[in-house]
């Protein structure tokens, strides 16, 4: 072969391992590091594309095409590598194998139970059972709506810092690849990651340039964000102004127009949030609360049609279920831009968040308390109380209460399908420990796990709070001509007796005392400054700083102004918008933590006098000698008929289902405050949890305490005076 013949050989072999390169080899070589980062970020969401993956490919759905549309969109806004059609198959097979194994289970329970003399079909369980296949296929049905709208929330927290530290750097260097590029790596995920997949698709010949790749990436975010897509699109049309003047005037118009919109957009978002809080209040807390005084009258006119296990079912999984539904449409309604901003994964203290210490502390605490809840039905229904040889219940007499009158301490009653309760004052009373325990395991244990994240965040924020001036400062001294390296002692001295003073010594005494550089002395890993001072504000900040020094002292004291000015405008829009979610979040708060558990307490109270009046008609009936026990109102007999004790729902059960209740609302109300009020903030939710659950959760207790004592003691002074 000559030379020619010998070119030509290889030049095909190369084109064509090129063409495989492009039209295959660019994604998989992109995805690989960019998937493995997005699942170490995103654990949740790569197990559900495991099980996506797995149980989804079993049956294949064909979605018509414009449900495909919508969930391939909110596939994509998730970052979720599953297809429409495996979403939607892994919903319909959870809700299949769910409804079949209550089914199957329904009937063998039944089949075990044909031995005993008028064992019913399991009707409930099977109800049960449809009702929780329906809630998962609901609840994975929606997963990618749910996962979209959690990822646009935590990126859009992240814009405004995003367009500012952009807006900064361009001011003294015009190279939106560079500035993009330093932006990634000094916001946090997830807009971080997806500012990198820019770049990648950049480096790898997707787009042939930045502009090309950023406009690919913003097409994403026109429909939620468009201040977000107009304050870039300002920030790439100054590349081409060639008056330095206008050119600044345009990047500062960018960040304008995203502050602006982030402002209007919330002042929006919380004036069509009230009615539908008000609504989910009323329909989902007031009504099924007061309903539940009507229960024990109800169930005993239905003949004991009601049992205390549909209470169960509708106040503690449907229910729950319709309030979780509507407070999940306000959420979804958020708009981005605005929220907490700091990652929970990258604070030091985050193994202390994932840690199952607290958890095993909370339980040994709690326990105890439970299983004192659960002593009526041990003495009622198990054989315990004989293998200790003790009766299974004993009067108030008996145990030295008699002054409470001749009833018993538990109070089972022998109904047509065996015994039935407990009805009693004391059981009513021990009933009160399970509620107690439940709420007290998740308040110790949430707030075991958020105690010192929570006091290291809010000591980050006001560090920061403080820094702000002091930057001004050190960009005045900057301005004077004063060299970097000694300005920092200087500012220390103007910052005396404030928490920003220890990191400008540390910093002047790592260069005068060690010999660093000013980069070494604030970014080194073991003595930097930065190392006592975990914020993202003072370390992207300082390295502005770094990176504008080696433009001069002028544009770097420009540069940290610059900084000190807008952070100081974001404040106040922060400041601004937190007026406005005020009346809202105010109004869902004390009616979580004040009004529901109060009026809940209440109704507890109600309906242990109504059953405890009934109880004592009974007895005085059956052991008091008739209806001259009575003093001749033979009437109270004919009610003691209608209204069956053995027909009617235990106090005992109906106030563990109302104290779950509260419970499951403070869980739920909770996330949706936190979500209104600071967007995606699992540190802040569960450490806000914790405390509504003392604050609702005691106040509670306390008021079915006190209403229990209070009616009880009301139903004795009435019935003593109709015994005489």
């Amino acid at each position: 072969m000559d030379v020619n013949e010998v070119l030509a050989k290889y030049s095909r072999r190369i084109e064509g391992e090129m063409n495989d390169y492009d039209s295959v080899g660019v994604e998989e070589s992109s995805s690989v590091d960019y998937n493995k980062f997005k699942n170490e970020m995103m654990p949740e969401m790569s197990r559900y594309e495991k099980w996506t993956r797995s149980l989804g490919n079993i049956v294949k759905i064909k979605l018509a095409k414009k449900d495909e549309v919508k969930f391939a969109k909110h596939l994509s806004a998730a970052h979720l590598d599953v297809t429409p059609s495996e979403a939607v198959s892994f919903a319909g097979i959870s809700f299949m194998l769910v409804l079949f194994f209550g089914i199957f289970s329904s009937v063998g329970f039944w089949l075990l139970g044909s031995d005993f003399p008028n064992s019913p079909f399991p009707f409930l369980y099977l109800g049960l059972m449809f009702v929780v296949s329906m809630f998962l296929f609901y609840y994975f049905y929606s997963m990618p709506k749910r996962m979209a709208v959690k990822w646009r929330l935590k990126a859009s927290s992240q814009m405004v810092p995003a367009i500012l530290y952009t807006v900064i750097y361009m001011k003294h260097t015009s190279n939106l690849e560079r500035a993009i590029s330093f932006v990634s790596q000094h916001i946090e995920e997830p807009l971080a990651l997806d500012l990198r997949k820019v770049l990648w698709d950049l480096e790898t010949g997707k787009f042939s340039s930045i502009r090309d790749s950023l406009d690919s990436y913003l097409e994403f975010w026109k429909e939620t964000n468009m201040e977000f897509v107009e304050s870039f699109h300002l920030i790439e049309s100054s590349l081409y102004e060639p008056d330095e003047n206008r050119r600044v005037i345009i990047l500062e118009r960018a960040l304008r127009v995203i502050l602006d919109g982030v402002y209007e957009r919330m002042l929006k978002y919380t004036h069509t949030i009230k009615a539908p809080l008000t609504n989910l209040y009323m329909l989902g807390i007031v009504l099924p609360t007061l309903g539940l005084a009507l229960l024990p009258l109800a169930s005993a006119l239905l003949g004991g049609l009601i049992k205390w296990t549909h209470v169960f079912l509708l106040f503690n999984l449907i229910i729950p279920f319709f309030v979780y539904y509507m407070t999940l449409q306000v959420m979804l309604k958020r708009p981005g831009g605005y929220g907490e901003s700091s990652l929970l994964e990258k604070n030091p203290l985050y193994y202390k968040y994932v840690s199952k210490k607290p958890y095993l502390i909370a339980g040994l605490i709690c326990v105890p308390f439970f299983l004192i809840g659960l002593i009526p039905l041990v003495f009622g229904y198990t054989p315990v109380p004989e293998w200790l040889g003790m009766q299974s219940d004993y009067t108030f007499a008996e145990v030295g209460l008699g002054f409470l009158g001749d009833g018993e301490l538990f109070q089972f009653e022998q109904g047509e399908n065996g015994k039935v309760g407990p009805f009693g004052f004391i059981a009513l009373l021990m009933s009160l420990f399970i509620p107690f325990s439940i709420s007290m395991f998740f308040a110790l244990s949430f707030s075991m796990r958020t105690k010192e994240l929570i006091k290291s965040r809010n000591d980050t924020k006001d560090l920061e709070g403080e820094f702000n001036s002091s930057l001004f400062t050190l960009g005045n001294r900057l301005g004077d001509g004063t060299p970097a390296e000694i300005v920092f002692a200087k500012v220390a001295e103007s910052v005396r007796g404030q928490k920003t003073e220890d990191f400008f010594r540390i910093v002047n005494s790592n260069i005068q005392s060690m010999g660093m550089s000013l980069e070494d002395a604030i970014f080194n890993p073991r003595r930097g400054a930065l190392v006592y001072y975990p914020s993202n504000l003072i370390a992207t900040s300082m390295r502005i700083l770094i990176e504008s020094v080696k433009k001069g002292l002028k544009v770097a004291a420009q540069s940290l102004m610059s900084i000190s000015e807008y952070v100081r405008n974001m404040q106040k829009i922060n400041e601004r918008l937190r007026d406005l979610l005020a009346d809202v979040v105010s109004d869902m708060k004390s009616n979580m933590t004040f009004l529901a558990p109060l009026l809940a307490g209440i109704v507890v109270g109600l309906a242990s006098m109504i059953t405890g009046i009934l109880g004592q008609l009974k007895y005085m009936l059956d052991f008091g000698g008739g209806e001259d026990a009575l003093g001749g109102l033979a009437g109270l007999g004919n009610i003691t008929q209608l209204f069956e004790l053995v027909n009617m729902i235990p106090p005992y059960f109906l106030q563990i289902a109302i104290g779950v209740y509260i419970i499951q609302v403070v869980f739920i109300l909770t996330g949706t405050l936190v979500t209104i009020d600071a967007g995606e903030d699992k540190l802040r939710q569960t450490n806000i949890i914790a405390k509504n659950l003392i604050r609702g959760g005691m106040l509670y207790l306390a008021t079915a305490l006190l209403s229990i004592l209070a009616m009880y003691g009301l139903a004795r002074v009435a019935l003593g005076g109709i015994g005489g």
